[in-house]
């Protein structure tokens, strides 16, 4: 029998180390060739390690959310053979690596304590058994003020106690020391006025930020930390676009997808775009060079099991309302199944990020860095406006967005949004030369 020393290898693209997201194996399997190890997520992508030979899983390395160098052993395996590496040279490279993650045995159960059987108490005489309604005043209602003395006040607050969830006995149902007591013994889970329960929780739980969390928080606080994010809101009346969305839908063919809103507005931006250079963007502030770009590569903010991830719909420029809508369903259903590639999530030049579904006003977009714009559609509501000279119900819809104050100024930023807006609001510009 020999030993296999798995090593992380190098995925590619300069990377130095990669984060232990998932283990898929324990010390003591017996594993197949080709069968899921480890997931390790590099700054691209969460990729999976599978291993190249058969054998006994005899050490693993690293515990979820530790960082692994490209070459850091992960995984030992027993093998037939002589393996990759003796025993002792194994040993050795695991020294150099975090200790290996010890299978734990079951602790028994403990035994049974005797429950000792309580004599039979002498009969007493039955008293009525009242309920909180019975003690409930009819001159006091669920929800009306108490009434009690300063001095049951003052315990009922250090006591943690609210007056209006006890019972009072008193003249017009005041509440006394006597209810206090008797409100304590009854306990925290005693029916309240009204039939609601009011249960007291207890617990915590601490749950350890890796793998694609952690990596959505350090991508918000370096957006947040090194750009100076300018918002700008405006409201777009979206009746007519809606009106030709709908159309479109209905008499679309059987092969064609669904159109949601995300393709007019993605029309709108490819539009636009090229007069606003500056807009389509990537600031390396490092060296301090703007990167402008010819072709737009929309980032489309998706949400997953997971976490917030941003495929990317290349070349949006080239493509109509249907092709556009066909690509953002593809590599959205790609990145919520974990299969989208490194293609499918870089290379992005502006972002746009949808929460209308969820209502909402208005939100504050973070930048998706280095880019230098995201925008934001909210809601679609229906409200009475003033339409030509006359109140009428119409679509509404803000429209959010933020910019790279070092690169975008105020004055651009608004007149690129108000371009957006008069494409939305004339949908019949957004297809004319």
């Amino acid at each position: 029998m020999g030993r296999f020393v798995f090593k992380l290898p190098d995925v590619g693209e300069g990377t130095a180390e990669a984060e232990i997201v998932a283990w898929h194996v324990a010390v003591g399997d017996t594993i197949k060739e080709d069968q899921h190890l480890v997931d390790v997520m590099t700054d691209k992508a969460t990729v999976e390690m599978t291993s190249p030979v058969a054998g006994k899983v005899v050490e693993v390395h690293g515990e979820p959310g530790s960082m692994a160098p490209v070459g850091a052993p992960l995984v030992i395996l027993e093998v037939e053979g002589a393996g990759n590496e003796k025993a002792n040279g194994a040993s050795k490279a695991a020294r150099a690596a975090p200790p290996p993650v010890a299978a734990k045995a079951p602790e028994p159960p403990p035994a049974p304590k005797p429950i000792a059987k309580p004599s039979p108490a002498p009969a007493a005489k039955p008293e009525p058994v009242s309920t909180h309604q019975d003690h409930m005043p009819a001159t006091r209602k669920f929800g009306d003020k108490p009434l009690a003395s300063p001095a049951v006040r003052q315990r009922a607050q250090e006591l943690g106690i609210r007056l209006q969830f006890v019972q009072g006995s008193g003249p017009a149902g005041r509440i006394t020391h006597a209810d206090l007591d008797a409100f304590i013994a009854r306990g925290p889970n005693a029916p309240t006025p009204g039939g609601a329960q009011l249960i007291q929780r207890e617990g915590e739980e601490e749950i350890k930020v890796i793998g694609l969390r952690r990596k959505i928080a350090e991508k918000m606080v370096e957006s947040k930390r090194r750009i100076p994010h300018y918002a700008y809101v405006d409201e777009v009346d979206v009746t007519e676009l809606e009106d030709l969305r709908a159309n479109l839908n209905e008499t679309k063919r059987p092969d064609q997808p669904k159109l949601t809103l995300l393709p007019f507005i993605m029309r709108a931006l490819v539009r636009v775009l090229p007069d606003f250079p500056q807009i389509n963007a990537r600031f390396d502030d490092e060296v301090g060079i703007v990167h402008r770009f010819a072709p737009v590569h929309i980032g489309i903010a998706t949400q997953t099991a997971n976490g917030l991830i941003v495929p990317v719909v290349h070349h949006a420029e080239a493509r109509d309302l249907w092709n556009a809508a066909a690509e953002i369903a593809r590599v959205a259903q790609l990145t919520r199944d974990g299969k989208a590639g490194k293609d499918d999530l870089s290379g992005s030049t502006i972002t746009i990020t949808s929460l209308g579904a969820l209502g909402g006003l208005v939100t504050t977009p973070v930048i998706n860095h280095p880019e230098v714009a995201i925008i934001g559609p909210n809601a679609i509501v229906e409200r009475p406006v003033v339409h030509n000279g006359h109140i009428a119900v119409r679509k509404m819809m803000n429209l959010s967005s933020s910019f790279d104050h070092r690169v975008v100024d105020g004055y651009d930023a608004a007149q690129f949004i108000q371009r957006v807006k008069a494409l939305l609001q004339h949908p019949a510009k957004l297809f004319m030369d």
